[in-house]
């Protein structure tokens, strides 16, 4: 969601049309048929890589749409069983974190790698305090987003659930008439709230989703083990998300840009929602994740209510302080720059900051398998 509302003046704020992108042909008129019948067959190859990835988001979707009940959206999960994959002779030391992901440059075509391929094998479950994740997504995003997290988490034995906040993904209400947080976060804490008695999860939050799972912490601490802040609003006490962005107000043009806010009530109410200029999408949240990611993200984001960006929290040191909280930064973030992301971390400092190097704001995206990482390194951190 980034730098919201930093410059919210009814007089400057305008409904901008989409800007359309300029096609680019790949072969000219005067190419030889044998360099065009190889960019065919690269194109080909890739156009199956999108389609897969495409496929894998839409079961996602459909698996979810499946579980509905009654127009409501329920929390989306994959993990019909668990499986505990050999460990690998190659592991790295126990104990040692890592702290970004490798420098080696990969091709924003590449698909997403075999987990067995990249991840430590040697994870022991039962001695860990809960296996089971959580996943809230940022302002308009959805539980689509996490597909990657998802087939990462479940391939090392873990069990995730992605949840589709309200007016998000594909849960089914209207975003401009969202008033309130609670509102907002209702799927979230209605999927905690019915956990057994003892449950615990690691709750990890992305963007505005930071403020959706400190909202959660406040009420259900004793059902949250651990809490993970990914580039995410990571609010104090009596602190609104607008307040907490409006701190770096003028330093985001871009997300200035973006902004295209929504009146449903008329231009004399305030915003009830903010959508985004889909063109600027890949510069701002997506500059270092793959195409058929954007992709995916264009035709799947939503608005983002505008009344829970404005509703200020209050946080208890005995609720909300007594979960465990990290922070995940994310340094090649054109949406929630680093100097904002560090800002938050010094209000209040969680347990352990980790930077996950070469990440735009959309990790789960961008660097996947050094997202997963670290979360299964979170998992493993014994009480300080």
């Amino acid at each position: 969601m980034g730098n919201l509302c930093t410059c919210f003046d009814r007089e400057t704020v305008e409904k901008r049309p989409v800007a359309k992108r300029v096609k680019h042909h790949q072969n000219g008129p005067n190419s030889s048929n044998r360099w065009a019948r190889a960019r065919s067959s690269r194109k080909d190859k890739l156009d199956d890589a999108v389609i897969q990835e495409q496929a894998l988001a839409a079961a996602i979707l459909f698996r979810q749409h499946q579980q509905q009940n009654g127009g409501a959206s329920l929390p989306f999960d994959r993990a019909t069983s668990l499986r505990y994959p050999n460990a690998s002779s190659g592991s790295k030391k126990a104990g040692q974190l890592p702290r970004s992901s490798s420098s080696r440059a990969r091709s924003l075509t590449d698909p997403l790698l075999q987990p067995h391929q990249l991840v430590n094998q040697d994870i022991k479950l039962d001695n860990l305090e809960t296996n089971h994740f959580v996943l809230v997504h940022g302002g308009g995003f959805g539980a689509w987003c996490w597909y990657k997290t998802i087939a990462l988490l479940e391939e090392g034995g873990f069990k995730a659930t992605a949840v589709d906040l309200t007016g998000s993904g594909i849960h089914s209400f209207d975003t401009n008439g969202i008033t309130s947080l609670s509102q907002y976060a209702k799927p979230l804490t209605d999927f905690l709230e019915k956990l057994h008695e003892g449950e615990k999860v690691i709750l990890v939050g992305h963007d505005f989703g930071g403020a959706c799972i400190s909202y959660a912490m406040e009420l259900f601490p004793f059902k949250i083990a651990k809490a993970v802040f990914v580039a995410a609003a990571m609010l104090t006490n009596g602190q609104s998300t607008l307040d907490m962005f409006s701190l770096q107000a003028g330093s985001n043009d871009l997300m200035r840009q973006a902004q295209i806010f929504v009146y449903a009530n008329g231009n004399d109410h305030p915003p009830t929602a903010i959508d985004l200029d889909k063109s600027l999408l890949r510069d701002l949240f997506f500059n270092q994740s793959p195409s058929k990611d954007v992709a995916l993200a264009s035709v799947s984001m939503r608005p983002i209510p505008f009344a829970p960006v404005l509703e200020k929290l209050s946080l208890s040191d005995e609720k909300y302080g007594s979960v465990r909280r990290f922070y995940i930064e994310t340094p090649e973030d054109n949406a929630i720059p680093t100097v904002l992301q560090e800002s938050m971390i010094n209000s209040r400092p969680p347990e352990k900051v980790f930077r996950l190097k070469g990440a735009d704001h959309s990790p789960f995206f961008s660097k996947p398998q050094a997202l997963h990482k670290l979360f299964v390194e979170i998992s493993k951190l014994p009480p300080p």
